[in-house]
C-alpha cells in the first residue's frame, strides 16, 4: 500500500522548482525571525549578521543533502525514511518522534505568539480564545491536500516577502533623511563595537540564528510532489538566497536605525527599529504580518507532522490506528490528525499555564531537537548518496556549524536550560526504543522464518 502510494506521488508530482521555492519561504519565515531574531540581537549586539549568515549557510548545506537523498529516492517519510535506510530500524523511529515532538512545542509557542500579537487590536478578549481560533484554522489546512496548501504557503511567502520589502524601503527613506526622525544606529568602527557581548555572546546567538531558519524539513516532506524530483537542490538554492539576503538587509537595516541595546525581547526588531519615524500605521501593518508569518509556518509544521506521523505508522513505528483512512478518504488519516491536535492542545495549555520562563525553556529544547536531526541528517547522507569531494567538505563545514550552535545553548543562561530538557526528551525517546527492540528483533525472526 504505502509503495502504491509512493508511485502515485511521483506520477502526479504538481509542483515546479519554483513554487517548492515559495513554499520554503512560507515555511520558513516565521515568528523566529520577525521575532525572536531581537534576542539574538541583545546577545551578540551588530554581529549577529554574521550569525546570519552562518546559519544560512549550514541550513543550505542539510537542505541540499536532504534534497539530494529525495531526487534520488523520493519517500514520503522523507529524512526519517532515509535515516531507517542508512542505520536501521531504531533511526527512523528516533528521527521521526524527536521531530514530532520538536514540532508540536514550536507549533504550541508560534501559535500563542500570535495569539498575543492579536490582543493589539481586541485586548480584551482572552487569549485562549484566539489560539483556539488559529488552531481550528491550522487543523483545517491538514484536510485540504498537498496542492492546495502548496499553493496556500506560496501565497503567504509572498505576504511576508512584500512585509520584509516594506521595511526595508521605509528604512532607508528614513536613514536617507527622507522621513522625519533621527537614525541613531551606528556602523561598528571596531571590533568591540561588532562584538560588544565578545565571543561567548556571538556563540549564544547562534541558536537563535538557526531557529529563524527552521523549516526546511517541510520542503523535505513536499519535494515529492515536485514535477522533477532532480529540481529539489535548486529549488532550496534560490530559495535561500532569498532568505538570506532579506535576513542580512533588513536587520542591518535595522541596526542602523537604533543600537542594538534598544532592542527588546518579545518585540520585533523592525518594529522597534522605527519607533521613533511617527508612522503609526507601520505597527498594525507589521504586527498583521507577523500574525501572517506565524500562522503559516504553524500551518507548515502541522502537515509535515502529521505527515511523518502518519509514515512512523505506516512502517510500524507507532501504532497501525494512525495511518487508517476513513470510508470518506480524508487527504490525512484522521487518528493521525486527531493525535496531532492533541499533541497541540496541551502544548498550548502548556504555554498558558506554565510560567514564561519555563515554557520558553521548552521551546528552546524544541529548536535544539530539531537542530539534532539536522546533525543526523548530514552523518547518515554519505551512506546513502555517493560524495564528491566538495560534497564532504561541506559535509563536515555543516557538522561543525549545527554543532557550534547547539553548544552555543551551554554558555548562556537564557538558552542552558533547554539544553538539558532537550536531553532529558532524548533520553525518553532512547528508552523506549531500548524497550520496543526486543519486540523488533522478534518481527524480524519471524519475517524470516
Amino acid at each position: 500500500m504505502a509503495k502504491q502510494k509512493l508511485e502515485k506521488g511521483k506520477s502526479e508530482g504538481h509542483l515546479a522548482w519554483w513554487q517548492l521555492s515559495l513554499i520554503g519561504v512560507g515555511c520558513i519565515i516565521g515568528t523566529g525571525f520577525f521575532l525572536a531574531s531581537s534576542i539574538a540581537i541583545q546577545m551578540t549586539g551588530p554581529s549577529v549578521i554574521f550569525t546570519f549568515i552562518l546559519a544560512a549557510t549550514a541550513t543550505y548545506i542539510v537542505f541540499e543533502a536532504l534534497a539530494k537523498m529525495s531526487a534520488k529516492d523520493p519517500q514520503k517519510g522523507t529524512f526519517r525514511t532515509y535515516a531507517k535506510k542508512a542505520y536501521g530500524r531504531w533511526a527512523g523511529f528516533s528521527s521521526g518522534w524527536v521531530y514530532w515532538c520538536s514540532e508540536i512545542l514550536i507549533i504550541g509557542s508560534q501559535l500563542t505568539a500570535i495569539s498575543l500579537l492579536t490582543k493589539l487590536w481586541f485586548p480584551n478578549v482572552r487569549l485562549w480564545i484566539f489560539a483556539l481560533i488559529y488552531a481550528i484554522c491550522g487543523l483545517i489546512v491538514l484536510f485540504i491536500g498537498a496542492k492546495a496548501f502548496g499553493k496556500v504557503e506560496s501565497i503567504f511567502a509572498i505576504m511576508k516577502i512584500a512585509a520584509i520589502f516594506m521595511f526595508i524601503i521605509i528604512a532607508i527613506l528614513a536613514l536617507t533623511g527622507v522621513l522625519d526622525g533621527n537614525p541613531k544606529g551606528d556602523i561598528p568602527k571596531t571590533m568591540g563595537e561588532l562584538f560588544p557581548k565578545g565571543v561567548f555572546g556571538f556563540w549564544s546567538a547562534l541558536l537563535f540564528a538557526f531557529f529563524a531558519h527552521g523549516g526546511i524539513e517541510v520542503m523535505g516532506v513536499m519535494a515529492i510532489h515536485l514535477k522533477k524530483k532532480e529540481d529539489a537542490p535548486k529549488s532550496g538554492k534560490v530559495m535561500l538566497a532569498l532568505i538570506g539576503l532579506i535576513y542580512v538587509i533588513s536587520l542591518t537595516l535595522a541596526l542602523l536605525l537604533v543600537p542594538y541595546t534598544e532592542f527588546k525581547d518579545k518585540k520585533s526588531p523592525f518594529v522597534t527599529a522605527l519607533a521613533d519615524f511617527n508612522l503609526d500605521f507601520f505597527p498594525h501593518v507589521f504586527t498583521a504580518a507577523i500574525i501572517i508569518a506565524g500562522f503559516s509556518a504553524m500551518s507548515a509544521s502541522l502537515f509535515s507532522v502529521t505527515t511523518i506521523l502518519t509514515t512512523l505508522s505506516e512502517e510500524g513505528d507507532a501504532p497501525s490506528i494512525f495511518s487508517k483512512h476513513s470510508k470518506k478518504k480524508f487527504i490525512m488519516p484522521l487518528p493521525a490528525i486527531a493525535l496531532t491536535s492533541l499533541g497541540l492542545v496541551i502544548s498550548i495549555v502548556t504555554s498558558l499555564v506554565l510560567p514564561d520562563k519555563v515554557y520558553e525553556y521548552i521551546t528552546t529544547a524544541a529548536a535544539l531537537m530539531l537542530l539534532y536531526n539536522w546533525l543526523f541528517m548530514l552523518t547518515f547522507y554519505h551512506k546513502l548518496i555517493e560524495p564528491t569531494n566538495a560534497d564532504k567538505v561541506k559535509r563536515i563545514i555543516g557538522m561543525i556549524l549545527v554543532a557550534a550552535a547547539v553548544s552555543g545553548s551551554l554558555v548562556h543562561s537564557t538558552s542552558r536550560p533547554g539544553f538539558f530538557i532537550s536531553l532529558a526528551f532524548i533520553s525518553v525517546i532512547a528508552l523506549v526504543i531500548l524497550v520496543l527492540r526486543k519486540r523488533w528483533r522478534k518481527e524480524e525472526s519471524q519475517k524470516s522464518v
